[in-house]
């Protein structure tokens, strides 16, 4: 799990990464600006970076199976040749994913209008100013995005049937306790995640609204990577018992 969480926080940095600072930069500056393939690039990395986060929170679900329904079994199924694959592929599919995307936008035509009503490059605003036809584009991301959200979604979802059934079986409240503790902080983040990814791109362009649209882009941004890490440090020991020293030296 803590490879998992390694790369669940390289992959938020990434992402941050390439919206926060140049947002930052418009707020200081303000020069609203930035060019056609800083524009393409900006979405291509940010797509990229879901991706693969989609694919790593299936993964860590399937973890989470393994070490809850077959204990004994752990160290063979998750073994570190495993967890490199699982790694890799959420990596690779991760970058080759939107790459599609990024190629047919950048041959679209903007010759209505170059403003884009969003605070970084996404796809749905790019689409709306685009004078070219984008139903082809449309028509990729919807598969595209439904095969790879489906897929880690269902993994997901069967992962933690099993989860919920073996851990009712347990007879213990105690044993139950510590069982589901253990997946919290992954079905947590897995939850707020799918929530605010389905509500923006799992839909047609007709239906985008700017003002709401950029407000779930914000905490999908921005308040999302804060709490992935805020969420599985509340499960560490050490972290808390930091915060519990840290606390008692305000006191006094």
């Amino acid at each position: 799990m803590y490879i998992f969480l390694m790369n669940l926080s390289i992959m938020d940095i990434v992402y941050t990464s390439c919206i926060l600072p140049k947002l930052l930069h418009m707020f200081i500056t303000k020069n609203n600006t930035i060019s056609f393939w800083g524009c393409i690039y900006q979405m291509y990395l940010f797509l990229a970076m879901a991706c693969a986060e989609v694919l790593l929170l299936a993964a860590m679900a399937y973890d989470r199976y393994v070490a809850i329904c077959h204990p004994l079994h752990y160290m063979t199924l998750m073994s570190p040749k495993h967890l490199a694959g699982f790694a890799v592929t959420a990596w690779s599919v991760g970058f080759l994913d939107p790459s599609g995307h990024a190629v047919l936008i950048s041959r679209l035509s903007f010759c209505a209008s170059h403003i884009i009503d969003h605070f970084f490059c996404d796809v749905i605003p790019l689409l709306k100013i685009s004078c070219s036809d984008t139903s082809e584009v449309e028509l990729i991301n919807y598969l595209e995005g439904s095969l790879i959200l489906s897929s880690a979604f269902v993994l997901t979802l069967v992962s933690y049937i099993f989860i919920i059934s073996t851990i009712v079986k347990i007879k213990s409240s105690e044993g139950r306790r510590k069982a589901f503790s253990t997946c919290s902080s992954h079905l947590t983040c897995v939850v707020i995640f799918y929530g605010t990814i389905i509500c923006l791109y799992m839909r047609p362009t007709t239906s985008y609204t700017p003002k709401q649209d950029k407000f779930i882009s914000l905490l999908y941004a921005v308040l999302v990577p804060v709490l992935n890490p805020i969420i599985y440090s509340l499960k560490n020991q050490e972290i808390k018992s930091a915060f519990v020293k840290f606390k008692s030296k305000l006191t006094y």
